[in-house]
């Protein structure tokens, strides 16, 4: 975890200090002129007249105090994310919970009935949904289901939960339900020819227990693996989702640090992201155990 945390900061922090433009500009905005002495004065307090490695130094000092920064307002970022955070939590949970249910339903589905039309249906709609992209799909979701019938909130966050995420949510989860949903039927397939499947069935079992204890807990092992790499996927891919919404997330405060050339907030928000991921597959790894129990004898 130490090495991906310092390649990946270093990376994001790189990236940000070969951006063109000049952040003390971009701070002041872009009508009103910075005297040479000010500018002067905002460099060195920033320390952006030193080199990326002096610079990467200071934050990489400052992180391992629990700091990730302050902002070129003076601002701390831990307060940024401390507003943005909650959500971001919200909005990916939601997406999550809508492909878990979802793509896993509709794996099964088409598994246990293979070849049959709701094979085929799940098959060619997983198809087309990928066709389209997931922002263009918001925009419409935004139009018709906001502002035309009026279901849902067209942007913000004032109606509060579920109401303000669940059309975001909806258009954010179309890009995992399809994934999910194949990888289940391509698991649920595999089990369902397996020797013991046929050893509980020759037992006498009921179709529902073999179907639920013999062939769907083995099959969850890549069905978890996947919904926890989406899970930390999402709470750091809601950028657009955010922008379309104008959901106050830390995508769209990440979105507006690169606006702004402001390093130290896309810095400290991507560094929180890659410690949230790096978390969430050390939690996948262990339910591993827990869903199948051959894996302590490996």
């Amino acid at each position: 975890m130490i090495p991906v945390v310092l390649g990946t900061t270093f990376i994001i922090y790189a990236a940000v200090y070969a951006l063109p433009g000049d952040p003390v500009q971009s701070l002041a905005g872009p009508d009103r002129a910075v005297s040479p002495a000010a500018a002067a004065a905002l460099r060195s307090h920033y320390h952006l007249d030193s080199s990326l490695l002096v610079q990467y130094g200071h934050y990489l000092s400052g992180l391992l105090h629990g700091d990730f920064g302050i902002d070129f307002g003076d601002v701390p970022v831990s307060s940024l994310i401390a507003a943005g955070w909650p959500v971001t939590v919200r909005l990916a949970l939601t997406t999550w919970v809508i492909q878990a249910v979802a793509g896993t339903g509709l794996g099964v589905l088409a598994a246990v009935r293979a070849g049959r039309f709701p094979d085929l249906a799940v098959l060619g709609g997983s198809t087309l949904i990928l066709a389209v992209p997931y922002f263009v799909t918001a925009y419409v979701a935004q139009i018709v289901f906001g502002d035309r019938l009026g279901w849902f909130p067209v942007s913000g966050v004032d109606a509060g939960w579920p109401r303000s995420y669940l059309l975001p949510a909806l258009c954010l989860a179309l890009l995992g339900v399809p994934e999910v949903a194949r990888l289940t039927r391509a698991a649920v397939l595999e089990n369902l020819g397996a020797e013991f499947v046929d050893t509980a069935v020759a037992k006498g079992a009921g179709r529902i227990r073999v179907l639920v204890r013999h062939v769907l807990r083995p099959s969850l092992i890549p069905i978890v693996s996947m919904l926890g790499l989406t899970l930390g996927t999402l709470l750091s891919g809601t950028i657009l989702i955010e922008g379309i919404f104008n959901l106050p997330g830390l995508g769209y405060q990440t979105f507006q640090g690169v606006q702004q050339h402001n390093g130290p907030v896309v810095v400290g928000i991507s560094t929180l992201l890659v410690l949230t991921f790096l978390f969430i597959n050390l939690v996948v790894d262990v339910l591993y155990v827990v869903i199948d129990p051959r894996i302590r004898l490996d």
